[in-house]
């Protein structure tokens, strides 16, 4: 009988461990990378390398933000970064009508995108990873059909928005904070983020409970290709160039490598808002520390793998409690 006592005792603490590592684990790795930089990394803490890396997290962070909508309903969008290729296709055809008509296209073709993966998903019934997938082969061809190479995008009001600043505070980062707000607020405090929530964590029982099951995964990818397209115009203004051969490579792989170190399970019910910031940040950081050390980028991949397996760890442990 003690012996069963002791074991069901480091069950408990092992399953408290796994729960403290997903919910607080994403900041104390943040903080970890801080303090090393702080000790052993030359002028990194310094205003312009700040703002340098608010404006290079800004479209992965959002990106991340509708991957999260995506996970927490029990899916996943691999489509993001092709959305984000086609979003820069649309900008370099569409902005010599001027930026704004550029940019309603380009959130048209994203929103375009979502809404055909929501219909494959919800109404088809194809699986979210295979629905996804298609669309992710599918729209980078399609950008790469309308853009077959690299064009300068050359637009004041774009590059103003790329490269400008408030109050010290770049355009992109903050776009990307009020983003993350209007999500939190969302997720928190509106009817369709109770109604998301519930379907991802059992989507027959939402429909026995008269959810509208359809309806909110469509909106749930629709958003998704929204923020993807938003990513791909702020990325297009920053870069002053459209190239949909390279703009969103691997994009879906840090979106979905944010949302799990920031503690959203891959088994869906759960979308937590402030912990894909954090993961946002901490995959950016460890990028940005391995590049000042001069190691390869091989090595940054490996390391977000490293970071992924104790994530995915983390949820499983917590899910057994």
């Amino acid at each position: 009988m003690a012996d069963l006592a002791l074991r069901k005792t480091a069950f408990a603490d092992r399953a408290t461990l796994a729960r403290r590592l997903q919910d607080f684990g994403v900041y104390a790795g943040v903080a970890v990378l801080l303090l090393f930089n702080l000790l052993f990394t030359d002028h990194f803490f310094s205003v312009e390398n700040f703002r340098t890396q608010a404006v290079q997290v800004a479209p992965v962070l959002i990106v991340a933000l509708g991957m999260a909508l995506a996970i927490g309903s029990e899916g996943i969008d691999l489509s993001v970064g092709a959305v984000m290729a086609l979003a820069t296709s649309l900008i370099s055809l569409y902005l010599g009508y001027g930026p704004w008509l550029a940019l309603l296209v380009a959130l048209l073709g994203g929103a375009v995108v979502g809404l055909v993966n929501g219909l494959l998903i919800a109404v088809v019934g194809v699986q979210p990873i295979v629905a996804t997938l298609a669309l992710m082969v599918g729209g980078r061809g399609i950008a790469l059909v309308m853009l077959p190479q690299l064009k300068d995008v050359r637009d004041g009001g774009m590059g103003e928005l790329g490269s400008g600043e408030l109050a010290g505070i770049p355009y992109l980062a903050l776009i990307a904070a009020a983003l993350a707000v209007l999500m939190g607020f969302m997720m928190r405090r509106t009817t369709f983020g109770r109604q998301l929530l519930a379907i991802g964590d059992s989507r027959p029982a939402a429909q026995l409970a008269g959810l509208p099951v359809r309806r909110v995964l469509i909106v749930v990818y629709v958003c998704s290709g929204l923020l993807a397209a938003t990513a791909g115009f702020l990325s297009t203004a920053r870069l002053q160039a459209s190239d949909p051969s390279s703009l969103g490579n691997l994009m879906e792989l840090s979106a979905i490598t944010a949302v799990v170190v920031g503690g959203t399970p891959l088994t869906g019910g759960r979308v937590r808002v402030g912990g894909t910031v954090a993961g946002a940040v901490l995959i950016q950081l460890l990028t940005a520390t391995l590049i000042k050390h001069d190691l390869a980028s091989s090595w940054t991949q490996i390391a977000q793998a490293v970071v992924i397996v104790l994530a995915v760890y983390a949820a499983r442990e917590r899910g057994k409690r």
